[in-house]
């Protein structure tokens, strides 16, 4: 096992009616108030978060309609009431998006420089305003990580940035919330939560048997729990999936990983506003498919501890690839697809998004367990045409 330093500052409160100690858990009497594209007023949730916030004194500016890839110019946006309202702590309700939106600002409010600058790593984080996250939608670990996904619409660039200071202080997660969700966005989460584990799973990590078992308890969850989740929506099993997405992006699993189908998501993401587990379908069944003879033991594993399948003595490699299809069949099955044609995408971009996604000082994505330079980017979206 690697050496590693864990920090979990986030105060988690799980279970029925926990939004009603929002209020309690805030120590301003002024907040921002960040949530999507208005869903929570419809069920409800907005006025419950709203009344808990009013019975504590606290007073709030909103700043709704975050996307499913969360905006610059928006984040800029709540910078700049905050800064003129002088508020100092910021309230997400919803999902990773606006989680995502609400540590942009709280990073970009003390900073006299463009918030973006963080994000192309042109500037490091030196101070950020305090966040609270209330959760409606288990996929991407926001409340209770230091991640934050950003898209810059000039050029649709979307970057990720990690920094232990936009660890949200609290996190309220009621699986009623999620409830509500529409199947395909449930769907999508459970394959957000997937792809968390798989890029922690597919390393060249050596004697790391407790992550890898503990990978597979929760890919074994997501496969039971998951259809159940998306389709019968009961409480139970929408909890299962609820807090597998925390744990699955939080370093509970391990910090260090390939994030290489993750990164070239990004890019079908911010190129066709794709919701990022929808992108995810595809790149993680074209990466498997392009880069499973680089550790056909470690993909014969999956196969074996997380499918179920029958190990091949004598072809090994169907093993690995049987894995695989398993795999590719569970998430169409979620009713998510995992090919271009599926999702009613063009396929006239791949030069485009595989020049984005490189655009680092590597010149290349993942490394964990497979270096991808350009050209194995396109490579792994002709196979996920």
């Amino acid at each position: 096992m690697n050496d590693f330093t864990f920090s979990m500052p986030t105060e988690v409160h799980f279970g029925k009616d926990k939004e009603k100690l929002t209020g309690k858990l805030i120590e301003y009497d002024k907040v921002l108030y960040v949530y999507g594209s208005g869903s929570i007023k419809k069920t409800g949730i907005y006025g419950r978060i709203e009344n808990s916030l009013k019975e504590n004194g606290i007073d709030f500016k909103e700043l709704g309609g975050v996307q499913s890839n969360p905006r610059l110019s928006l984040v800029n946006k709540g910078i700049e009431i905050c800064r003129k309202e002088n508020i100092k702590f910021i309230l997400a309700v919803g999902g990773g998006s606006v989680i995502d939106t609400a540590k942009a600002i709280s990073i970009g409010v003390p900073y006299k420089g463009d918030v973006w600058d963080f994000y192309s790593g042109k500037a490091i984080i030196e101070s950020s305003l305090p966040v609270g996250a209330v959760l409606t939608v288990p996929a991407t670990a926001s409340e209770t990580n230091g991640y934050s996904v950003l898209t810059n619409e000039d050029g649709m660039y979307k970057r990720g940035l990690k920094n232990d200071c936009m660890k949200p202080v609290f996190a309220i997660l009621n699986p009623e919330f999620a409830c509500y969700l529409p199947k395909y966005y449930m769907a999508a989460s459970v394959v957000d939560i997937f792809a968390h584990v798989w890029e922690r799973y597919f390393t060249k990590i050596e004697h790391s048997d407790l992550l890898d078992r503990m990978c597979e308890g929760v890919f074994k969850t997501l496969i039971s729990k998951g259809p159940d989740a998306v389709f019968e929506r009961d409480y139970d099993s929408v909890s299962e999936i609820m807090w597998a997405s925390s744990i699955a992006h939080n370093d509970t699993l391990g910090a260090v990983g390939d994030f290489g189908s993750h990164r070239t998501g990004h890019e079908i993401s911010a190129e066709y506003d794709l919701s990022h587990g929808g992108s995810l379908g595809i790149t993680m069944c074209a990466w498997a498919k392009y880069v499973y003879k680089e550790d056909i033991n470690r993909f014969c594993r999956f196969a074996v501890h997380v499918w179920d399948v029958e190990y091949d003595f004598e072809n090994p490699e169907e093993t690995a690839l049987e894995g695989i299809r398993r795999m590719e069949r569970f998430i169409l099955d979620l009713g998510i697809p995992t090919t271009f044609k599926g999702a009613n995408l063009p396929t006239d971009c791949f030069e485009k998004m595989a020049e984005r996604a490189v655009d680092n000082d590597l010149g290349y994505v993942g490394g964990g367990f497979k270096k991808l330079f350009k050209e194995d980017i396109i490579n792994i979206y002709k196979l996920g045409e």
